[in-house]
């Protein structure tokens, strides 16, 4: 059972949701660790409270040594990789960077959490992802995995990643499908439907520490085509949180 000063390690944590969870979760009352890339974003950990890990998710025995030293009982798996941008010469690129970060950083996450015994292991995922079919989508509609092109890419990294979150047994895997993301350090309104502002998404990552059984949960505002009456209900999770 985690509690309240338990030890969380958030991976990704300078990204846009890691920004805005850390201090959540501190002020929570968590020990907040966060794993970067680069040194400088170690720095700005570092003043914001969090013990910094400077880590290449790419390398697996680092990984595992990593999570092994920290000993955390959660880690918030936040890691993206769209440093490549979205110009249209570019975008397929990003998308095939980002999917093979969630393929294999996930995997190597996974394997680090079971070997430090971690108790619960939380994932961003995106809600966009179903398969056509009758709206609104829940949870345990089908994936659209006869996409083809930049989304086929983007499907394939979702389901491994989801795949390996929620394979994790002994650790308990919670997947969160987040919607387009808005607000700060991202843009003023989401650049889909259905979106989501980045401190509802990152409240949400809290509350699955506490609340959040094994399993999927649609993280996004209200729309026609998905459903999040599975993250109200049983997470407690309010779309409209702001701080």
């Amino acid at each position: 059972m985690v509690t309240v000063h338990d030890r969380v390690l958030v991976a990704g944590a300078g990204g846009v949701i890691g920004r805005r969870l850390t201090p959540l979760l501190r002020q929570r009352g968590y020990e907040v660790l966060g794993t970067t890339r680069s040194a400088t974003r170690a720095d700005e950990l570092r003043r914001a409270g969090v013990t910094p890990v400077v880590l290449d998710a790419y390398d697996r025995d680092a990984v595992v040594a990593a999570v092994a030293a920290a000993r955390p009982r959660v880690i918030i798996h936040q890691l993206t990789d769209l440093s490549g941008g979205f110009a249209p010469d570019r975008q397929l690129d990003t998308l095939t960077r980002n999917a093979r970060l969630r393929t294999e950083g996930t995997q190597n996450l996974v394997a680090a959490a079971r070997a430090a015994n971690v108790s619960v292991l939380i994932a961003q995922s995106i809600v966009w992802m179903f398969a056509p079919g009758p709206e609104p989508h829940g949870e345990d509609d089908a994936l659209d995995l006869a996409a083809t092109g930049a989304r086929g890419v983007t499907v394939k990294g979702v389901v491994d990643l989801e795949r390996a979150v929620l394979g994790a047994a002994p650790v308990r895997g919670v997947v969160l499908r987040y919607g387009w993301f808005y607000g700060p350090g991202v843009s003023a309104q989401p650049a889909g439907t259905p979106g989501v502002h980045v401190d509802a998404a990152a409240s949400a990552a809290l509350l699955a520490i506490e609340r959040g059984g094994p399993g999927v949960y649609n993280v996004a505002e209200p729309s026609t085509y998905a459903s999040t009456d599975r993250a109200r209900r049983d997470l407690g999770w309010d779309p409209d949180f702001r701080w």
